[in-house]
Formats: structure tokens, sequence, C-alpha cells
């Protein structure tokens, strides 16, 4: 009996000796290989936006770029809320999450969190002419915030210091539809990182910052917790790629530069202009725009002269593109106040500016550089490209020139020019403004198309419910 039990045991560790199966164990087999990059995002202006403009947004672009690094197709799935997504993650039904997500202690423990896009702050935000809050834990009303958003984190740890604090979470509605609700003054706060909310002030400009809940919050991407170290090892490197290439500060400075300076009366006014000046004049800045896209040459018009065909400046400029005299004699413009000669000859001089400049800008910086030469001139912003070359930064990109642009006011640095002294930082604002402009004309286009495609598909549904259909083919035949 013994000698059978120890020849039991011997063949048992043997066994355990021989070699593994690899196919019985998953861990050694190797990764599927990708046919494409999926990658799960939200739909937020700065995030991801589909239009007739294309496929934009500050992750879709390094979505794009981290693509072409791994010479694979993209393919962005946005999803309408956090939880489907973060479980799309979790299913590996997509690859990456990229969705201005920020960095939380409990995503952290369910996902890898890398790499740093760029840092925010958590802000409390209230209705403009309602009470600023002060104090955290003595609100007149309660915080309503996203479910699954880093919200729900700062107020839970803000709710151990202050237990009185009343809030709740919502599952559906976005941040844009909160945003809504607190301009109306249906909602009394929600909480916002700092970039979104300066974003959406154009377009709501009761929309009003108060305290500061949390500072420099990171906003990440996501990937899954297993399986995920090549793919990760393969996106720390683009990263540092990009970083390097100064990627990560052009799209910071196109997505969220302009924006910084809020002005509440000077956007309510452009918000009224657009429902009841821009309808006589939108027909021509579309017919005299040409290539560029006719929503920025209303912008520069009406940064210019709020629309107004008879707008006069101190130094005798006119109309509604403000042209000078030789500039309007360049443009073969006789009345510069003329709504429609003006607007020609403003598109035909900036589309001028356009076609001088170097090549080594890149198309979608080129018009703002051209706005800049519209403005002070071309010969100073090839000033300020000297200057910003000199001075070891990209003259071809502007978000390098517009840092260099206000020196040109400056005996220190115009001396060493050859045009001498120019009101740069004029030339930035300006630049600014019209960027700013812009983007609450596409939104406002996209908006006003939501609600015509909505109320196209009502009238569809309408007229399908009021007329009968005959289901009886053969008693309609001759």
């Amino acid at each position: 009996m013994i000698k059978n039990l120890l020849i039991i045991l011997l063949c048992a560790i043997l066994s355990a000796c021989q070699p593994v199966d690899i196919q019985q164990v998953d861990i050694a087999a190797p990764a599927q290989k990708r046919s494409v990059l999926k990658v799960g995002t939200l739909y937020e202006l700065q995030i991801y936006l589909n239009s007739e403009l294309g496929e934009t947004g500050f992750d879709f672009e390094m979505a794009q770029r981290f693509a072409d690094y791994l010479s694979l197709p993209l393919e962005m799935i946005p999803y309408t809320d956090r939880k489907a997504l973060f479980k799309a993650l979790k299913d590996n039904d997509i690859d990456i999450i990229a969705a201005g997500i920020a960095k939380t202690p409990n995503r952290s423990q369910q996902f890898k969190l890398e790499p740093t896009l760029y840092k925010v702050n958590q802000v409390l935000v209230y209705k403009e002419g309602t009470p600023e809050p002060k104090d955290i834990g003595t609100l007149s009303g309660e915080i309503t915030v996203m479910a699954n958003s880093s919200s729900v984190n700062t107020l839970t740890q803000l709710q151990k210091d202050y237990p009185e604090l009343m809030w709740n979470q919502v599952s559906d509605k976005d941040n844009e539809e909160l945003f809504a609700l607190i301009a109306k003054g249906e909602l009394n706060y929600t909480i916002s990182d700092s970039n979104s909310l300066l974003i959406n002030q154009r377009f709501l400009p009761e929309l009003r910052a108060g305290m500061i809940l949390e500072e420099k919050v990171e906003v990440v991407w996501l990937l899954p917790p297993k399986e995920s170290d090549r793919l990760m090892s393969q996106l720390l490197a683009f990263w540092h790629k990009e970083k390097r290439a100064g990627t990560l500060e052009h799209l910071n400075e196109k997505y969220f530069g302009h924006v910084k300076r809020f002005d509440y009366v000077d956007t309510r006014a452009f918000i009224r202009a657009i429902d009841n000046i821009l309808p006589e004049y939108r027909g021509m800045f579309e017919e005299y725009a040409g290539e560029l896209d006719w929503r920025k040459l209303a912008a520069a018009s009406y940064q210019e002269s709020h629309w107004n065909p008879t707008a006069r400046s101190p130094t005798g400029v006119r109309g509604m593109m403000m042209l000078t005299r030789p500039t309007a004699s360049y443009v073969g413009v006789d009345n510069r106040l003329d709504a429609e000669q003006s607007i020609r000859g403003g598109a035909f001089y900036l589309k001028d500016m356009l076609d001088r400049l170097p090549d080594s800008i890149a198309d979608s910086q080129r018009v703002w550089f051209a706005l800049a030469a519209y403005n002070i001139g071309l010969s100073y912003v090839e000033d300020a490209r000297r200057l910003t070359e000199s001075m070891g930064m990209d003259p071809s990109a502007w978000r390098d020139v517009k840092k260099v642009l206000p020196l040109l006011q400056q005996s220190k640095y115009y001396k060493q020019t050859r045009y001498g002294y120019a009101r740069g930082s004029e030339a930035v604002h300006y630049v600014d403004s019209i960027r700013r402009y812009y983007d609450t004309l596409v939104w406002v286009d996209n908006q006003t198309k939501q609600m015509e495609m909505i109320e196209e598909n009502d009238s569809i549904e309408v007229i399908a419910e009021e007329v009968p259909i005959n289901t009886n083919v053969s008693a309609q035949q001759p």
C-alpha cells in the first residue's frame, strides 16, 4: 500500500515538471493584432464634434495623430454618457477613452490613466445676477452634477468636511445641458472644469465661475486595466514625441488660448446681433467668402464694425469691413459705406493677405496670421515672425507669434525690426476676439440645424399619421 502511494506521488511530481501546453494558458498567447484604433469619446466642443466642417476637437486631433503613429485607421465612437463609455472600455469594445476625463483616485483603481493632456480647475458654476457663492458650506441651493463625472469625487471629498452639503447627480443630461439649465435659472449650481466653462460662456454668457473647489486636476486618457501594456508603451512614446514637437502647446492654444478673456456685455450683444442683424448680410458673407468659411469673414466684420455699414473709427476707416481709403482703392471699392461693396472688398483684401503669407504656415493657422495682417499690416506680422525665430520659437506657429507680437510695442524689441513700432497687443486681441465670434457662429449654426432636423422629423411623423395607407393593393388596380 505504501509502495503504491509512493509511486502515485512520484508520478504527480514528474507530471508537474512537464512543459506546460501553451495553448491552455491565455497569458502566453500573443495579443491580437489591431486592424483599427477604436477610441471612445463624448460629444463636447473641445473634446469631439462632427459637423459639416468635419471632425474636430482636442481629443480627436490627438487620437488621429496617434492612429497615424500606429499606422492604423481611426474609429471615433461617441457615447452619450460616461457610464456607457467606461463600460465599453471594460468590455474591450474600445481601445482607449479620449474624452476630456479628469484623473480621480477611483478611476486610477479601475483603469490605466496616462498621459496628462492638460490641467484644469474644478469650479462652482452659478447664474449671473444671483448672489455669488462665498462658502461651499452655506450654499443657498443644491448642486447638480453629471453621474460618473469627476465632480462626484470632488463633492464626496467635500462632504466629509461639510456634512450638510446638498448635491445630486443626474444621468440623463450632459455638461452643456446642465449649463443651459443654470443659465435659465432652473438649477442653482453645477461643477465644471474651467476650460469647459470658458468655452460655453461664449454661448451662455449668463454663466459665472464661482469658487475653485479643486486646483490643477489632470485631464488624461484611459486604457483598459489588463492586456494594454503594449498599447500604453506605444502611447507614451507617441506622447513624448508630440510634446517635443510642440503639438500639445499648439492644440492648447487652438482650443483654449482665445477663450481666456470673457466679456459678458460683448457676448450678449453679439448673440443679439446674430438674431437681429446678421440675417440681412449673411448672404453677402456667403457670396464673397470664397474658399474661406463665411463665418470667419462675418466674425471679422463684427470685430471691425459690429455689422454697422456706416461705422467710423477715429482714424478714418469706414464701413462693414472698416477699410482705409487706400485699401478701398486697392480692392476696387468706391463707396465704403455700401455694405456689399465693403464686404466684397474686405474679403478680397483678406484673401490677398492669405496668398502673400509664406507656404511654411500650415493651412489651419494661415487665417489667424492673415487677420493679424489685416489689422496691423503684413510687414509688422513679418517683423514679429522674424523676431519669433530669433528667440528660438516657431515663426510659422500662431501660438508662438502671438506671444511675440506685443513685444513690437517695446523699444528693446522693435528697434531690432525692419518696420519698428506696432500695436501688437491690439492685433492679438483682435484675432482672439474673431476666433471667439467665429466659434459662437459655428455653435449657433449647429444648434439651428439640429432644431431644423427635429422639426423636419416631427413634420414627417405628423404627415405619416394623417395620411391613411391602403394596404389593399389589388383594390387600387384599374
